[in-house]
């Protein structure tokens, strides 16, 4: 999971992530990784509008966002 988040920070990359939080709960985030640290990382979290530090081993699953461009005609 580090080596995927590693490059998603490297390209800009907006996530969606499943993540365990504290208490137990299954959430689903949408964040931009700022910064490794060790096991951990910072990343802006669109859904609670904040920076925020999440822990590698709570990642259950990343998808990179990506945005398609519709054509006009």
């Amino acid at each position: 999971m580090k080596k995927e988040i590693s490059k998603y920070m490297r390209y800009g990359q907006l996530l969606d992530v499943m993540y365990l939080s504290r208490s137990g709960e299954v959430t689903k985030r949408r964040i931009k990784v700022l910064k490794l640290q060790g096991e951990s990382f910072q990343a802006y979290c669109f859904t609670r509008n904040a920076k925020r530090t999440f822990l590698m081993g709570n990642v259950l699953a990343c998808i990179p966002v990506i945005n398609r461009e519709k054509d006009v005609i």
